[in-house]
Formats: structure tokens, C-alpha cells, sequence
């Protein structure tokens, strides 16, 4: 018997979120199928170890899982093996034995998550898979200035909930920038990296929908870093959709 460390990339436009649902569902999950697909190669577990969920629509490229498994060939082995029972809108990128007691989600140090976005009048159906359309166009700059007042430890309490009732709403990012990203057709389409130790639930979601009203001028730089010093009323619940956003990184 051995733990796995894996690598996971999916699409999330059909899924119910990465974790299984207490209730069942319609829409598949990407841990459930995962699962199923370990149960035909002999896994008795009753659940995978996961370094995060993400959100019905959410996709991942760098998503950390781990199991413990009875196998007896080479990890690229089981890697093949596992994508051959998995759907298409889910792969398994890499394969490698851990030590017995790896935990993917507490022995992480940091997550690098990336959103799209592009700004047009028209829709795009090719590109609205994975990104957000917004209207009117967008200042980057006014954006670019606020990412920067992300950086470092804040409280993110009007941008996200912890996970358990008790949990803290301080995090410390790393990293925030927003870049241009290059699509055929469009003029201004953009993407947004952040890095942090941890991430509140809706996180992501509620920086980069604010940042985007700022953007468009129907919110101030000062009311967003009010935000972040823990004045919640200055923001509205604005959610942005989800399948801009892919988890890119679990760092270790």
C-alpha cells in the first residue's frame, strides 16, 4: 500500500463543483468520478484527500489530490490506467508516490489561481466557455492599481467566508497582477494571476468583480480599500460568473 500524489486538469463546465455532494445530483462531480475510476483498479477508500474544492463551472489545471492505493506498477502506469476510465473533460497530468502522511489541502503553502476576461459588446460563443464577457470596455490600469492593494495580509472579509464558521478571514497574497491575453478577434482581453497562502470562499470571484466595476468606473479605489480594511458595506455582493477562473498551482 502506497499514497499517491496526482495532478489534476478539468474542465468544470458540466460538473457540480470538485466535491462530492452529500445529496445526489444531476451533475457529476469531478471528485465522484475520480473516485468511481479508482474503485475499478481496486481502491477501498472511502474518500480522496484534495487540496481544495472549486465551484460549479470552476476549472483547474493544477488541482493536488491524493489516495491510498494498492498498486503494483510504475506510477505513469497508474496514470494511464486512471485516464482511461475518466471522461474527457478530466485528465490526469502526473503521478507520484508521497510520503504516508502528505495531506494536499494542509501541507499546501500557497495557490495560484488565474481568471479571463474580454471585453466585448457582441457575444462570443467560443470564448465565453472560459471567460467572462463584460460591457462597457474596461480601464486596466485603474484595475492593475488595485490589484497592487491586494498585496500582502488583509482581512478579506468582504470578499469571502472561510470555510468553517471559526475560521479566520486574514490571508496574505503573494502575488496579483493583471496581464494581457492574447485571443484572435478581440481588442481587450485580459487575465487576472493571483497567489496566496489561502483563499476565502469566493474569493477570486468577488476581487475580480470588483475590480472590474472599478474598471468601469461604478466603483472608487478608496471604497475598495476600505473593503480590504474591513468596511463591508461599501461593496455590493457582486459575484463574478464562474468559468473565468481556473486553479492553476497547489504550491508545496
Amino acid at each position: 500500500m502506497a499514497r499517491y500524489q496526482v495532478i489534476l486538469a478539468y474542465d468544470g463546465s458540466r460538473f457540480a463543483g470538485f466535491q462530492r455532494q452529500r445529496r445526489a445530483s444531476q451533475a457529476p462531480t469531478v471528485q465522484g468520478l475520480l473516485e468511481e475510476a479508482l474503485r475499478k483498479l481496486g481502491w477501498q477508500g472511502e474518500k480522496i484527500l484534495y487540496a481544495g474544492r472549486t465551484d460549479r463551472g470552476v476549472h483547474a489545471q493544477g488541482q493536488v489530490v491524493a489516495f491510498d492505493l494498492e498498486w503494483k506498477h510504475a506510477p505513469q502506469a497508474l496514470q494511464a490506467a486512471l485516464n482511461a476510465y475518466l471522461p474527457n473533460e478530466v485528465a490526469v497530468q502526473a503521478v507520484k508516490e508521497c510520503l504516508p502522511t502528505f495531506h494536499p489541502r494542509y501541507q499546501a503553502i500557497g495557490r495560484r489561481y488565474r481568471y479571463r476576461l474580454f471585453c466585448s459588446e457582441t457575444r462570443q460563443p467560443l470564448l465565453e466557455r472560459y471567460a467572462w464577457r463584460v460591457w462597457p470596455v474596461v480601464e486596466i490600469e485603474a484595475m492593475q492599481n488595485a490589484a497592487q492593494l491586494i498585496l500582502g495580509v488583509h482581512d478579506f472579509a468582504a470578499f469571502g467566508s472561510p470555510l468553517s464558521a471559526r475560521g479566520s478571514t486574514l490571508r496574505q497574497v503573494q502575488s496579483a497582477a493583471w496581464r494581457p491575453w492574447q485571443e484572435d478577434g478581440v481588442m481587450s482581453a485580459w487575465q487576472f494571476d493571483i497567489q496566496a497562502n489561502a483563499f476565502l470562499y469566493h474569493m477570486v470571484r468577488r476581487l475580480v468583480a470588483a475590480m472590474v466595476a472599478i474598471g468601469q468606473g461604478r466603483l472608487t479605489l478608496e471604497q475598495f480599500q476600505g473593503a480590504l480594511q474591513g468596511e463591508t458595506s461599501v461593496l455590493k455582493a457582486e459575484l463574478a460568473p464562474p468559468q473565468g477562473l481556473t486553479l492553476m498551482e497547489v504550491l508545496y
